[in-house]
């Protein structure tokens, strides 16, 4: 597989440099569901920090194949990753660099294929991986004003903007609750096709409207039906639910949608 490779070879190249504390791969190499489509996870500890200087993390990178171009990942909160694009084959790596202390840190214990003196050993020995799941209290919160914001665009005629705000409600909300109702890890819509009961994804699928502002109504009153039954299904009592604010904003969604 053109991954391991990859890795294999950046596993050759880094070992002899004497500021590379470790190598590691994370991401789907864990779980062996590594295919044609999929990206490579790198994770390379050093002793002085590499992470506060673009250049050298582009050095780094273009040293270990046929580097095509490479962005820093302050766009998904991480200005430690760097995005990189090869070729030959084309391949999507991603490259986070770390400290040691800062590897401590982290979603999931990785496979190591660097490990100078057993220092990441020791450090996922005396440090939990913790992948973060959402906070339903913080979803609560604002889900309403949410639809509410939805619902001015279509009032509006705004339809492109209202449509995209589905997606994102897919991916911050309706995909994750239904990622752990299904038992599996909160990752968006990530593999929702593959890793939800057919019945929930039929219903996930029932919030992606077309660009028409009927459709947009139901799939967002199709969303609401849906973050209701989740909500029921995975909140304890110490969520406080928004009740007077649900009842203005469907209030609200009544009027927007007789206006049509």
């Amino acid at each position: 597989m053109t991954q391991q490779a990859f890795a294999y070879k950046a596993k050759e190249v880094l070992e002899p440099d004497d500021n590379v504390i470790g190598l590691a791969v994370a991401g789907s190499w864990l779980t062996n569901e590594i295919d044609e489509f999929s990206d490579l996870d790198l994770i390379l500890v050093t002793k002085q920090k590499i992470s506060k200087d673009r250049n050298l993390m582009l050095d780094y990178a273009k040293r270990l194949g046929d580097f095509l171009s490479g962005f820093t990942g302050e766009h998904v909160g991480e200005p430690r990753l760097l995005i990189c694009l090869y070729d030959n084959p084309l391949l999507h790596v991603d490259i986070k660099f770390l400290t040691l202390e800062e590897f401590q840190v982290r979603i999931e214990n990785p496979t190591l294929l660097i490990d100078k003196d057993r220092q990441l050993e020791r450090a996922i020995h005396h440090s939990d991986a913790k992948y973060p799941y959402p906070d339903y209290q913080w979803i609560e919160d604002r889900f309403w004003t949410w639809i509410h914001y939805a619902l001015l665009k279509i009032g509006r005629g705004e339809y492109l903007e209202a449509y995209d705000f589905t997606g994102f409600l897919r991916t911050v909300v309706l995909g994750p609750l239904l990622h752990i109702k299904n038992n599996n890890l909160p990752r968006g819509v990530r593999k929702v096709e593959k890793d939800l009961q057919s019945a929930d994804f039929e219903k996930l699928k029932l919030t992606i409207p077309t660009y028409e502002r009927q459709s947009l109504l139901d799939s967002l009153r199709n969303g609401i039906s849906l973050y209701r039954q989740l909500r029921a299904e995975l909140f304890d009592d110490k969520v406080i639910l928004q009740i007077d604010t649900d009842k203005k904003v469907m209030t609200y969604f009544d009027e927007i949608e007789n206006k049509g």
